[in-house]
């Protein structure tokens, strides 16, 4: 996916392009974990649609929950899913700046090669 230490420097636009699709991607795995908390607050805890979308866009960012929860079964998945939402903005915001990390070693490993 990414060019070799001996290859060079990616041009700006194939850049722009690379990470425009490694955000695309990290937009559809937020989107996924939105939809899957929406529909999880909304089945289990009872809530509304809206009210099941502020919950679980509040988890995702990680401020916290607003509703009260009134049984086991939306208790442990506002448990799990608040566990999964860590890893999943974790591994989101990897994926959006490995472009950009490649990109800046990989230039700093060029300039470290012309020198020697």
């Amino acid at each position: 996916m990414f060019e070799q230490r001996k290859q060079r420097l990616l041009p700006r636009r194939e850049f722009i392009r690379r990470l425009g699709r490694s955000v695309a991607a990290g937009g559809v795995v937020l989107t996924f974990s939105l939809g899957c908390g929406m529909i999880g607050y909304h089945v289990l805890a009872g809530l509304s649609w809206i009210d099941a979308f502020l919950d679980a866009a509040m988890i995702l960012s990680g401020m916290g929950p607003l509703s009260p929860l009134h049984n086991d079964g939306a208790k442990l998945f506002a448990g799990c899913y608040a566990i999964y939402c860590g890893i999943a903005l974790i591994a989101t915001i990897g994926l959006i700046l490995a472009p950009v990390i490649h990109r800046a070693l990989h230039r700093f490993h060029l300039e470290d090669d012309s020198s020697a």
